[in-house]
């Protein structure tokens, strides 16, 4: 079985941590899939993705990114051709399409704890954006919108970290129930952007934590790399 390999973008500021997170989930993933070798980088930290590819023949690649945007159509396989790695890449988490019903089951499960029927519970997707790439915007007005046919979903407001609609503004008007960061880990984005917009806005409602981060997904990779 071809080993595989988890790819994230991680945080050029502070690679460490991310770096050892997608580690931790590698190791997740390979214990669903015995006899797999499973191996995580990221590609903010320096050396990592040479240290991965190490010893490894036909490599597959996961790319534990929201979108198929610049980063794994162009900047990855540039990478990879840099380092002349041959590999076959999967598509990125972000476009899983398991992922809707994880995020459903999310959403009623919060929306349980919170005493509210999930249709009276409205919801912030809160996602990257970008002034730059289209992807990273349009896959999440996609995953609002797949989400959206559900016809038990709460209203879903998109938001944005880098282009509007900013998240800040959103709150400022769906100032109660759900925010879900469309993020895969956690980083600067998760860790204080958001926070700090929402507190900004003065949102009383509840901020999960990035979907990437839920318990399941490791499952959720483990399908996707059975299925090939």
């Amino acid at each position: 079985m071809n080993p595989v390999i988890l790819i994230a973008h991680g945080s050029p500021s502070d690679p460490e941590p991310q770096e050892e997170a997608l580690r931790a989930l590698a190791g997740a993933v390979g214990a669903l899939l015995p006899g797999r070798e499973l191996r995580g980088a990221t590609l903010a930290m320096p050396g990592s993705l040479e240290t991965a590819l190490e010893g490894l023949e036909a490599p597959w690649i996961y790319p534990f990114f929201m979108a198929e945007g610049w980063f794994t159509r162009t900047e990855l396989p540039r990478r990879l051709a840099a380092l002349g790695v041959e590999a076959r890449q999967l598509a990125p988490f972000g476009v899983d399409p398991a992922l809707p019903d994880l995020i459903t089951r999310v959403l009623e499960a919060a929306a349980r704890e919170t005493g509210k029927p999930l249709t009276d519970s409205p919801l912030i997707l809160v996602a990257h954006g970008s002034k730059i790439a289209r992807k990273s915007r349009n896959s999440v007005y996609e995953m609002a919108e797949t989400l959206g046919r559900n016809p038990g979903m709460s209203p879903i407001h998109v938001a944005l970290i880098e282009e509007p609609p900013f998240l800040k503004d959103v709150a400022e008007t769906v100032s109660d129930g759900l925010c879900l960061p469309f993020f895969a880990l956690r980083a600067g984005h998760v860790m204080g952007d958001i926070p700090e917009a929402l507190q900004e806005a003065g949102y009383h409602g509840r901020l999960l934590p990035e979907i990437g981060a839920h318990r399941e997904v490791p499952a959720l990779i483990a399908q996707a790399i059975s299925r090939g």
